[in-house]
């Protein structure tokens, strides 16, 4: 561990030099580059520093102890540095673990009624309203894609991209099967039903990171559906796109502008086609180890929300809350914290 550190801290030095560098400063793109990659690494540096000093304050306390004069506030030093280094490894065990590229990345969320009629449509809704307040818990930006509304209020699919400082890294833990148990209000004798709703988190993809050739994208336009007045549903404004090679779909319809609705279907389908290549990437990463909490294998039941108990399980870790009003309301972040924790330990084992 300690080779690759000192690996990270010469690279460290290496760039900082390089980025004040005139030349380097006027290739832009080169210097963004270097920042990033500055930027990543400057934790596990700043922390690495930190080990190395506390280590020599440990070494030079233990020989001011054979001092008469000094043995009794050098035995404080040298207790309280040997006390500080395992937890200080312990910390850069966790950020030597690589870090997801796409974490600091917005998502683009899309929500599905699976199993249960109309029941799973209304908690495709519940879904949709529990992620818009986490959202605004966050101070991210939620923008709706594309909505597929049943009359009841809820969504037999709708798909929304959220902007914001590590919003794939919180949200990429929700995509699987959700599962609920609860009496709906068309039930008469008060039988609890099962239902359930899929979610997936692609990340938002620019087009340097997936190249699509403009020749295989099909463009259809179509009058959008549903509420909006006048102007949406006499203009043919809505957008599909189809990538011919792998027959993917992609559609906007909640812009008055039919290019802004080809801008964010087009964000949908490069998102939709990097996740593909992301899962098979993943899938060889899960091979090469038993288990993994972000798998995001979107057939698995991940959690399930049992109404009469009022209780909330995720069946990856094992973790009930008992909170259901605060939980639907956007305070989620008990449950994600729990489930990075989980992720982080299984790649330290993988690392180990």
């Amino acid at each position: 561990m300690f080779d690759k550190l000192e690996a990270v801290e010469k690279r460290y030095e290496e760039i900082g030099k390089l980025i004040s560098d005139p030349e380097v400063i006027s290739n832009q793109q080169e210097w963004q580059k270097l920042m990033k990659e500055y930027s990543s690494i400057e934790d596990v540096v700043i922390k690495f520093r930190e080990y190395k000093k506390t280590k020599m304050q440990m070494e030079e306390a233990s020989e001011l102890m054979n001092d008469d004069e000094m043995r009794e506030l050098a035995e404080i030093e040298y207790y309280e540095a040997k006390e500080k280094l395992p937890k200080i490894e312990e910390e850069l065990k966790i950020l030597l673990i690589p870090k997801d590229p796409n974490d600091d990345k917005g998502v683009i969320c899309e929500i599905r009624g699976g199993a249960g009629g109309e029941e799973a449509a209304l908690f495709a809704g519940t879904l949709f309203r529990m992620y818009t307040m986490y959202a605004e818990k966050k101070h991210w930006k939620l923008e709706i894609l594309n909505e597929n509304a049943t009359e009841l209020g809820g969504y037999k699919e709708i798909s929304f991209m959220v902007t914001g400082k590590g919003a794939y890294s919180r949200l990429k833990f929700e995509s699987g099967v959700h599962r609920v148990q609860r009496v709906p209000d068309t039930e008469s004798s008060g039988r609890i039903h099962t239902s359930t709703a899929t979610v997936a988190v692609l990340p938002v993809v620019e087009d340097v990171e997936i190249e699509i050739n403009p020749a295989d994208i099909k463009m259809e336009v179509f009058r959008a559906s549903g509420a909006g007045g006048q102007h949406i549903n006499k203009t043919s404004s809505a957008v599909r796109l189809i990538h011919i090679p792998t027959g993917m779909v992609a559609e906007c319809q909640t812009e008055r502008s039919q290019l802004q609705n080809r801008e964010y279907a087009m964000r949908l389908l490069r998102s939709r086609l990097y996740d593909i290549e992301k899962q098979k990437h993943d899938s060889e990463i899960a091979n090469a180890r038993k288990s993994q909490v972000g798998s995001g294998d979107r057939s698995e039941k991940i959690r399930t929300y049992n109404y009469p108990q009022g209780r909330i399980t995720d069946h990856r870790i094992g973790m009930s809350i008992f909170q259901m009003e605060n939980f639907l309301n956007g305070d989620i972040d008990e449950m994600i914290d729990n489930l990075i924790a989980a992720d982080r330990a299984e790649k330290l084992k993988g690392e180990e």
